[in-house]
């Protein structure tokens, strides 16, 4: 298993880009989260095996979003420990 923390920069908040990652990750076998951060970005979490993982973030990269997606950041991170795939609202 794989897991990465993403971060999105660009027009990425009020534009239902979270609602879109969640709608993509329901065609992976992937779980996790993303949320947005204060400072105008939004911050992906996400795990999966590696080639399914690879294949997600570019369906991300690929989709619609591409056009609102300025910038991304990605770090590798221990696995996380949740299911599913969710919007937080933190």
């Amino acid at each position: 298993m794989s897991a990465v923390q993403v971060f999105y920069e660009g027009r990425v908040q009020g534009v239902g880009f979270r609602y879109s990652v969640k709608q993509i990750a329901r065609g992976f076998d992937v779980t996790g989260w993303v949320r947005n951060l204060a400072d105008g970005r939004v911050e992906l979490q996400a795990d999966a095996e590696q080639d399914e993982l690879r294949a997600f973030l570019e369906a991300v990269r690929e989709s619609e979003l591409r056009a609102l997606i300025k910038n991304e950041t990605q770090h590798e991170i221990a696995p996380l420990r949740v299911r599913g795939f969710e919007i937080r609202h933190e």
